[in-house]
């Protein structure tokens, strides 16, 4: 018998001509998607230099006010690790699927590039990247230091910025803050516009970006849901594949557009 992870999901028939005939796919990914590669989510442990907080604890402007060397090298260990990682097979189907339609978007809660990796492009990232930096005070855009290869469970401290000399924070969005006006309007334009909606890898309780899934099925959109438990989008979807998306979207992208798989 086939394990969860590698069963062979039916997709009904109408769910296939639907995407075969979009003209506009928009898609949100989450942790689960990450995590597929390895990367730790927000749910999980703290280790070393770190292991006595929660990710709620330093991911925040106080945290960082309180003391930015241990907030910077905590995001430091982090790029570092990231770095040491690989994008997986539904990084690389999302990459193939945007191929496939005249219009994708990507929409994306996950802060570490590998869907850039994989080679999608444009990617509207909710949450800010590990790979951007800004001024503190100024809001400079700047580019982060480079990383080590090896993660170091150290303190670090941050930069400074070139043009008011403030320190220099990551490029992510922390609790009690907002998510950059831009992307989020362009990302309620695309679940407005598009004719199917697939989200990937979400607990859909994180909001604003949970409320995208019940703005779709009010605009009457397909929604597509992948995720290997049940979770609180299943009452917006049209379509629930139970499963890894690493294991879901090969099998969907074989289904609808064989040729690209």
């Amino acid at each position: 018998m086939d394990s969860p992870s590698t069963a062979v999901i039916d997709i009904p028939p109408h769910i296939i001509t639907v995407l075969r005939q979009a003209r506009h796919i928009a898609v949100m990914t989450g942790a689960g998607v990450s995590a597929e590669s390895g990367i730790a989510t927000f749910r999980d442990a703290l280790t070393g230099l770190w292991k006595n907080f929660k990710a709620e604890d330093l991911a925040t402007p106080d945290a960082f006010q309180r003391d930015p060397s241990l907030v910077w090298g905590w995001y430091e260990a982090r790029r570092a690790q990231v770095l040491q990682t690989q994008p997986n097979a539904a990084h690389y189907a999302l990459a193939q699927m945007a191929k496939q339609v005249p219009m994708f978007t990507l929409i994306t809660q996950n802060v570490d590039n590998l869907h850039e990796r994989a080679g999608s492009e444009n990617a509207l990232h909710l949450h800010g990247s590990l790979f951007q930096a800004r001024c503190f005070d100024c809001g400079l855009e700047c580019a982060p230091l480079p990383v080590p290869i090896i993660a170091k469970d150290e303190k670090q401290a941050p930069p400074h910025c070139v043009q008011c000399n403030g320190l220099v924070r990551p490029g992510v969005v922390w609790f009690g803050e907002s998510l950059p006006y831009d992307i989020w309007q362009q990302s309620e334009k695309a679940v407005r516009d598009c004719n199917v909606f697939i989200i990937i890898g979400t607990s859909g309780v994180v909001y604003p970006a949970a409320g995208l899934a019940q703005l779709a099925q009010r605009k009457r959109k397909t929604v597509i849901q992948i995720n290997p438990n049940l979770t609180e989008q299943n009452q917006f979807v049209s379509f629930a594949m139970q499963g890894p998306a690493g294991t879901c979207l090969p099998q969907l992208l074989e289904a609808v557009w064989p040729a690209a798989s």
